[in-house]
């Protein structure tokens, strides 16, 4: 059992006790009804209290029992609530610290509420593509009243218990506890042990002074804010229900919406990534309990933009920085640049400006590299050059102390020849930050062959602090992101010689859902910087396709839109990409050059084409070991690229295609002769897979 039972005088107390935040799984869930069993038939128990253990009252569902039978397996959230509100005596629950989901709706069902302060509170459902489905939609709004429940259940985020406590006619906690929670739930109990009737949330009135106009908005709002998701709407629509049907009847319609939605692809998507995002911090050889090193001051090689980004990484989170440049007007550039962007937070509101000025003053700045000697780690952002790594990377070895960590911000590089610039290979990580990287969540860890273990989880300890999604890649060109996105582009480019536009493959792939198409993309990042690693494919891989359209629009210094001109033409001060006449002439005197004769191309072939390339990639990675698992490429691409939420990342979206259907498009895309068939020939790993009626999950 997962809960356990004591007798406080005439006060029993059940103590939901499923570490780490007393989940309600079937074992929580069993010993709940056989505690309120036995306090029923104990005629010295007058009123009982249920709590949780350690640090939370309950954190929801088990996710551990996600998708699972035992779910459902009796006695289930929805029977152990009935079971609560069906007891003869008062039954109070005394939340504190975490309050969420089905722990905010087993508490709901309880008769009384206390609660600690700080205990954070909330239905976060919508987040994985849900409704609450133990009665939140119809219990909160009698509690909270409609429009503050909606806000809520919509939102997903947890609000402060004292917060909710202060809210006028709210009948959510019946008393806020400061001290001793526990001895403070007693003590009510035993006042309202003798009440009677004994309160239920079933029997309030949920009312609002004109729901039919607040609905049509709040509706309004989800389908602008939310098209590509169901939830949000059905949260509506059961909220209404909370005016419009009586409780038993909204219950019901509750339970059958929730069900329907666990088997959306949405939800089904939803549900991964929250997995996905868990996993991806943990690594096969490296315990929960590796020693980590004390990392409290850092120091940044570059100022420019990238390394300016990463600085700001770190003063946000309340360490100091040093940054380091070889010319004092470039620090001075990289400085105003960090402080234009705290200026912009504090005039939209976002920061307070003492907070900002804070953060400055944890900057320093030098040209020496014996001013790094202290730092704990270092992260280099200069010059994307092996040649300019390697000086670098020479004289942190020289001036570094001991066990400092030494980590490169190569987005392509081999790490190893890097590392193999130092006397410490042990201590030389990658941690290459997604621009801008003071605001991109991702970022790709990068394991050598000799990195240490505890090296590795130091820097994915630190991660977390500064608030990125990690991933783990081992060593290739480009590791996870870059490798992938090079095919990706590649197909995007080939697809252009062969009839398409710029505009039509981005109108397509972005009504997938991508945030940008590859030609936008290609613009914003710079087409020169995609035109220099092709030079170095030219000569790598002689045997495979590759477009030169975009190395003809290069050599017109069309480099996207730091120069006003790319794929698209661009208008000074403004992103807006503008079709250009300039762009499709060179496209179509190419194809004239080549002999080619454009075909018209549906946008699901130009979808597949991108994102098959992805999947075929991804499985190369699986197999070769540079990802561990298919969900920490999905998270990858969702926190580093774009890829469509809804859709659950590529290694997600084949299996919810499935497998023998992505093998055999990639079969019907080996016979197009503009294109190399053998990079179509699908990775064994996803041949195998397919073969076998499995999946990457």
């Amino acid at each position: 059992m997962s809960a356990s039972y004591a007798v406080h005088g005439p006060v029993a107390v059940i103590t939901l006790d499923n570490p780490p935040v007393n989940g309600l799984g079937y074992g929580t869930r069993r010993g709940v009804a056989d505690g309120l069993a036995r306090a029923q038939d104990d005629p010295a128990v007058r009123a009982l209290v249920i709590t949780g253990a350690g640090r939370a009252f309950s954190g929801g569902a088990d996710i551990r029992e996600f998708d699972s039978p035992q779910a459902m397996r009796e006695p289930n959230l929805l029977s152990l609530i009935l079971a609560i509100e069906a007891s003869s005596k008062p039954v109070v629950a005394a939340v504190h610290t975490v309050c969420m989901g089905g722990g905010l709706e087993l508490a709901l069902g309880c008769h009384y509420r206390v609660a600690a302060p700080g205990c954070k509170v909330g239905l976060p459902e919508v987040k994985i593509g849900l409704i609450p489905g133990a009665g939140g939609t119809q219990r909160l709004p009698r509690v909270l009243g409609v429009e503050t429940a909606l806000n809520m259940i919509l939102g997903g985020e947890p609000v402060a218990s004292e917060v909710l406590a202060k809210l006028p006619g709210q009948r959510l906690f019946d008393r806020l506890i400061d001290g001793d929670l526990l001895a403070g739930a007693l003590a009510f109990a035993a006042e309202v042990a003798d009440q009677r009737p004994l309160p239920l949330v079933r029997r309030l009135a949920a009312s609002h002074p004109n729901p039919d106009a607040y609905f049509q908005f709040a509706r309004n709002t989800a389908a602008a804010m939310a098209k590509q998701f169901p939830a949000p709407r059905k949260c509506i629509d059961m909220v209404a229900a909370s005016l419009e049907l009586p409780f038993d009847e909204a219950m019901r319609l509750e339970w059958s919406t929730f069900t329907a939605l666990m088997l959306t692809p949405e939800s089904r998507a939803l549900r991964h990534v929250f997995m996905a995002e868990r996993a991806a911090g943990k690594i096969a050889d490296v315990p929960a309990d590796t020693p980590v090193r004390s990392v409290k001051r850092l120091a940044v090689i570059g100022a420019g933009t990238m390394g300016g980004g990463i600085a700001m990484n770190f003063l946000n989170a309340g360490l100091p920085v040093v940054m380091l440049e070889t010319k004092q007007e470039a620090l001075d550039r990289g400085v105003a640049t960090i402080r234009g962007n705290y200026d912009a937070q504090v005039k939209k509101g976002k920061l307070k400006a003492e907070l900002a000025e804070q953060r400055l003053g944890l900057l320093s700045t030098t040209l020496d590299y014996a001013d790094l000697a202290d730092a704990d780690m270092v992260i280099e952002a200069v010059f994307e050059d092996l040649g300019v790594k390697e000086q670098v990377f020479r004289r942190l070895d020289e001036v570094m102390k001991p066990g400092a960590i030494l980590a490169s911000n190569t987005s392509t590089l081999d790490l190893n020849r890097i590392a193999a610039f130092t006397q410490r290979p042990q201590d030389v990580i990658g941690t290459h930050f997604f621009s801008p990287a003071n605001v991109m969540k991702l970022l790709e860890v990068v394991r050598g062959e000799q990195t240490a273990k505890d090296v590795l989880a130091t820097v994915m300890q630190l991660g977390k602090k500064i608030r990125k999604t990690c991933v783990v890649s081992g060593v290739c060109d480009g590791f996870i992101g870059n490798r992938m996105v090079e095919q990706y582009l590649r197909q995007a480019f080939l697809l252009v010689d062969e009839g398409s536009t710029p505009q039509q493959v981005d109108k397509a792939i972005e009504r997938f859902g991508f945030a940008m198409g590859p030609f936008r993309m290609s613009d914003l990042a710079g087409n020169d910087i995609g035109w220099a690693i092709r030079k170095r494919r030219y000569a790598e891989r002689p045997h495979m396709q590759y477009s030169k359209t975009p190395d003809l629009l290069c050599e017109k210094g069309r480099f996207g839109q730091k120069t006003g001109a790319g794929w698209y033409d661009y208008q000074a001060g403004k992103r807006d990409a503008i079709p250009s006449p300039v762009v499709l002439e060179l496209i179509e005197g190419h194809r004239r050059t080549l002999g080619i004769t454009p075909r018209k191309i549906g946008d699901d072939e130009i979808v597949e084409r991108l994102v098959y390339a992805l999947v075929n990639e991804g499985a190369h990675l699986l197999e070769e070991g540079i990802a561990a698992k298919a969900s920490d490429i999905d998270m990858v691409y969702l926190t580093g690229y774009g890829f469509p939420l809804h859709r659950g990342g590529p290694m997600r979206h084949a299996d919810e295609v499935g497998l023998f259907n992505v093998v055999r498009a990639m079969r019907r895309f080996q016979r197009n002769p503009l294109d190399d068939a053998t990079f179509w020939e699908p990775a064994p790993l996803l041949a195998r897979l397919a073969t076998d009626g499995t999946t990457f999950g």
